[in-house]
């Protein structure tokens, strides 16, 4: 026996809709209104014209007050002539291979950080480049460095 084609779609939603009724589905909706008026009992603040939250801002860092050499005072100052990097440059000393270093970091990207002597020569490249391991010149000094000092942070 063939079902007419229009006959067949109502029959299979009285199916599905008694299937669904068998297994103790049930659908309400709510005809009276909260008696708050809100649901749920939560509002929207309304909007201010100040800020409701205070910012607070970074510490400062605190900086090594050992008296800097004049070449790294001229570093400094030529870091505060030249736009500001992304991330801020830094500078911190280390005692290295029985020796103070100053270790400046890179102005962005895959650029090689400068570790300096006491004098201001460059000894290496210790970080940065395309690889993140720098020049290779001195690998081993993120392991063998010693009493790290924060000398200077570009506070732009």
């Amino acid at each position: 026996m063939r079902i007419p084609l229009l006959l067949a779609a109502p029959l299979m939603a009285a199916l599905l809709l008694s299937a669904a009724c068998q297994r103790g589905v049930a659908v309400n909706t709510p005809t009276d209104a909260p008696q708050t008026g809100l649901a749920g009992g939560v509002s929207t603040p309304a909007p201010t014209s100040t800020n409701t939250i205070e910012p607070t801002p970074n510490p400062a860092p605190t900086f090594d007050n050992a008296r800097r050499p004049a070449w790294l005072e001229t570093k400094i100052q030529a870091h505060f002539k030249a736009e500001k990097a992304n991330p801020p440059i830094h500078i911190y000393s280390y005692q290295y291979n029985g020796a103070t270093v100053y270790h400046e970091s890179a102005p962005c990207c895959d650029q090689f950080s400068n570790l300096y002597n006491a004098e201001g020569k460059l000894l290496c490249h210790p970080d940065g480049g395309l690889t993140g391991r720098g020049d290779g010149k001195c690998p081993e000094f993120a392991d063998n460095r010693t009493e790290e000092k924060l000398v200077w942070q570009d506070p732009r």
